[in-house]
């Protein structure tokens, strides 16, 4: 009787777990016919198209509502290779204007991606010929056209400041999981800074086809679809007419202009030159147009005003040492120096240019005066009685205008420039076995000291707000939202503010009779101002002028750095000046400035 109960409750086990295996199966079927349909999108695949749909990149405006960069239509054609059977070659070939070569090349490579999933065959076609190719569609098995856009610019300008989109690489599609095979993304300026905002986010269409390969509707009347959101819209910082005048002052030319509002670090223009057309990197022509610019020995894809970090800035770095000098107690606004047509040391002589003297701090600006900051400097490096203390003293000081660092904020590039170090003339010297006049050169802006226009910019905005800078910046909102808290920073310099008023008179002193800056002077705008002139060991002289205007409440400050143009009053300050008036007056009424500006060619001069 024992032995039937267990077999009995043995029967009732095994019985249960059937039922239990029997329900998990039927709760199973369910879920994949009733709850779950992929099983089924699966065995449909043969019959089903996914469609990615690619979201409209953001919108680009200047600060005053000017559009910059938009959207064109444009379309990839798409090849699923084992689908590719019997197919028209003679028509596909005569509508894209390809050969058979091309053909068979394009073909094997989708293959060896994959036989099953789509890839581009043809990229980027224009509307026109997607519109004689839609008419041959059901004829080319395997095919389908997957619609894109293009960036255009309205304005032949800022290429470098905008950047260009391309092709996702190897590398980018394997760290981002986001990015497919034949997907786009920025590759340089605001279009790679501000990528994540501009991309939008993808969706997905789950269309039906015929046996032919042609659209007979979405499936399960989109259910299964996802919408693409279009990107951001970004207002950048830049006066485009301001950046559209600067380039045009550089034509043939090479260098680069930084304008910057002080109150704010916004980048009012970005110039490097020689420039480019924007349009040229899009669309099916930009492999060929890049490799044109690549090729080019005038490197028009080097950005200069951001990237020429070993020029030294010349006679425009008296202005700091002048402050320093201020700030440590050698030097006030009524100390003079004579200049016997340099400074002279022992067996040392570093020249000037013929100019009166003696000169007290405001006119030693004014006639840009190198025996003046001979003496200031070397009493800097020595006022501690150690020179590398004295050293590392105006180094801080220096560091402290942004000089020497990168600002890292959306700028698409930036090189940080070069302000030595202690470290530095050790390895050089020996051990502390140098001194102030070991190092002079620094005095009027030469020997190790390198620096970008855009770093002169900011060191200039500094000047205009007496003390303080804001980092430089190309974006002023996103979806009209305001920027980031850290372009909204306040970095204050280490000199204290009473100390600028000299300085600052100084550089007004500069338009003045007898003044450096004196041909460039703008009769309705007090401008301040300082030349400067870099020495080239390969050629002529570059050429470099930073100002700002008015003098009182600021509203630009720039640089100008024009390579191989020689003194700073030549070429440098003109430009400066013509770009202030535009800016400030909305107009250049100056011809006679202007004129030989437009005129000049220093790439290829006239015999």
């Amino acid at each position: 009787m024992a032995f039937q109960s267990k077999h009995t409750d043995r029967m009732y086990v095994v019985m249960g777990i059937v039922v239990l295996i029997s329900l998990s199966f039927l709760g199973r079927l369910f879920y994949i016919q009733v709850v779950d349909h992929s099983y089924q999108l699966s065995a449909e695949n043969n019959v089903l198209r996914y469609e990615t749909e690619f979201p409209a990149r953001g919108l680009m405006y200047d600060r005053d509502g000017r559009l910059l960069v938009y959207n064109e239509a444009a379309y990839d054609l798409m090849v699923i290779p084992r689908q590719a059977k019997n197919i028209d070659t003679a028509t596909i070939c005569s509508i894209l204007e390809i050969s058979k070569e091309d053909f068979i090349r394009k073909l094997n490579k989708a293959s060896t991606y994959s036989s099953r999933k789509p890839s581009v065959f043809e990229k980027q076609i224009s509307v026109e010929t997607y519109a004689n190719l839609q008419e041959k569609l059901h004829r080319l098995n395997g095919f389908f056209v997957q619609k894109r856009t293009l960036r255009k610019y309205p304005f032949p300008i800022a290429a470098h400041l905008l950047g260009y989109v391309g092709e996702a690489n190897n590398s980018t599609l394997e760290n981002d999981p986001y990015y497919k095979r034949g997907d786009y993304l920025g590759i340089s300026g605001l279009e790679k800074s501000y990528e994540e905002e501009l991309r939008g986010k993808k969706g997905v269409s789950v269309i039906m086809v015929d046996v032919f390969n042609r659209p007979k509707g979405s499936y399960k009347e989109g259910k299964y679809d996802t919408i693409a959101v279009a990107g951001k819209t970004l207002v950048s910082s830049i006066d485009a007419e301001l950046q559209a005048y600067g380039e045009l002052l550089m034509q043939n030319k090479t260098g680069g202009i930084v304008a910057i509002e002080p109150s704010t670090g916004e980048i009012l223009a970005l110039i490097s030159a020689p420039t480019f057309d924007p349009n040229m990197l899009v669309g099916r022509v930009r492999s060929s147009n890049y490799n044109q610019l690549l090729n080019d020995t005038l490197k028009p894809l080097f950005n200069r005003a951001l990237m020429s970090e070993q020029n030294p800035p010349g006679s425009t770095f008296k202005l700091i040492n002048a402050l320093i000098g201020q700030q440590v107690g050698v030097l006030n606004e009524n100390t003079t120096y004579r200049c016997p047509r340099g400074y002279v040391s022992g067996n040392f002589r570093m020249g000037c240019h013929d100019h009166r003297s003696p000169l007290n701090l405001r006119e030693s600006i004014q006639h840009s005066c190198n025996a003046y900051y001979g003496n200031v400097f070397r009493n800097i490096i020595d006022h501690t009685g150690k020179p590398w203390e004295g050293f590392e003293i105006w180094r801080n000081h220096v560091l402290s205008f942004g000089l020497g660092t990168k600002f890292n904020t959306d700028l698409p590039v930036e090189y940080a420039g070069h302000v030595p170090t202690k470290a530095f003339y050790n390895k050089y010297y020996g051990e502390y076995r140098w001194k102030s006049l070991t190092i002079i050169s620094m005095a009027i802006g030469q020997g190790e000291l390198g620096t970008t226009p855009l770093q002169l910019a900011n060191m200039t905005a500094a000047l205009a707000n007496r003390g303080y800078y804001y980092p430089p910046h190309l974006v002023k909102a996103i979806d009209g939202e305001p920027i980031e808290n850290r372009f909204t920073e306040k970095h204050e310099t280490t000199i204290d503010r009473k100390y600028f008023d000299p300085v600052i008179d100084g550089m007004a002193m500069v338009f003045e009779l007898g003044g450096t800056g004196y041909r460039s002077r703008l009769d309705s705008i007090v401008m301040c101002g300082k030349t400067g002139t870099a020495q080239n060991p390969h050629g002529e002289d570059h050429s470099i002028f930073i100002c700002f205007a008015p003098k009182d409440n600021p509203k630009i400050a720039l640089a100008v750095f024009v390579e191989n143009a020689g003194g700073g009053s030549k070429y440098a300050a003109p430009i400066a000046s013509l770009m202030v008036e535009k800016y400030l007056t909305d107009t250049v009424a100056r011809p006679h400035l202007e004129q030989p500006i437009l005129d000049a060619n220093l790439i290829n001069p006239p015999n």
